[in-house]
C-alpha cells in the first residue's frame, strides 16, 4: 500500500494558499499545515509531521490515512464522511478529538496522547489500540467490544453505559472501570 511511489508534498502551509485538488490519492503530506480540509476526499495517504490542529474537516473523506507524529487537537471526525472511514494514527497529539458516532472499527491508535477526546456513541469494537494516554476522554454509549486496553492508560470507562464485552484490561487498571462506583480500591 505505502510505499516510495507516493507523491510527497513538503512544508506547506495551507492555512494560507489552499488545497488545489478536491480528490487526493496516495500523496504524503510532510510537515504541512492545514486549517480546513472539508470537502476533499484522502484516500491511501499519509500525514506526516503535520498540524491540523482544529482544521475543519466536514464532508472530508478519509480513507486508508496514516497520521504520523501529527497535531490533531479539537478536530471534529465525526463532521467527515462515514463511508469507507479508515485511519492509523502513530505517535499523534489527539487531544480534545471528537469522534462522536463515528466508526472506527477499522482504525488504529499507537503512542497516542488522547486527552480530552470525545467517543460518544462510536463504534471501536474492532480498533487497535497501543500505548496510548486517554487522560479526560469520554466513553458514552460506546462500542468498546474485544478492544485491547492493556497497553493504555488513565482511561476512566463506566462499563454499566459502555459495551466492554471481551475488552481487555490489565488488573492494575481495573480502577478506570469502576470510578463511577466511588469505591476505594486498594
Amino acid at each position: 500500500m505505502r510505499g516510495s511511489n507516493l507523491e510527497v508534498i513538503e512544508n506547506k502551509d495551507f492555512s494560507i494558499e489552499e488545497l488545489t485538488e478536491t480528490s487526493y490519492e496516495q500523496v504524503k503530506f510532510l510537515n504541512c499545515t492545514f486549517s480546513d480540509l472539508s470537502g476533499i476526499d484522502f484516500i491511501d495517504c499519509v500525514f506526516q509531521d503535520c498540524n491540523m490542529s482544529n482544521a475543519g474537516v466536514k464532508n472530508c473523506k478519509i480513507s486508508d490515512i496514516e497520521f504520523i507524529n501529527c497535531k490533531l487537537l479539537g478536530i471534529n471526525f465525526s463532521e467527515s464522511k462515514d463511508f469507507a472511514f479508515a485511519a492509523k494514527f502513530e505517535s499523534c497529539i489527539l487531544d480534545y478529538a471528537i469522534f462522536e458516532q463515528k466508526k472506527l472499527n477499522k482504525s488504529a491508535f499507537s503512542n497516542c496522547k488522547i486527552h480530552g477526546a470525545d467517543f460518544t456513541q462510536a463504534d471501536l469494537s474492532k480498533s487497535k489500540f497501543h500505548n496510548c494516554d486517554f487522560w479526560d476522554a469520554v466513553f458514552a454509549n460506546t462500542n468498546l467490544a474485544g478492544v485491547d486496553f492493556s497497553s493504555c492508560k488513565n482511561f476512566t470507562i463506566d462499563p454499566t453505559s459502555n459495551n466492554i464485552r471481551k475488552a481487555k484490561f490489565l488488573s492494575s487498571d481495573l480502577a478506570g472501570l469502576l470510578t463511577k462506583f466511588d469505591i476505594i480500591i486498594k
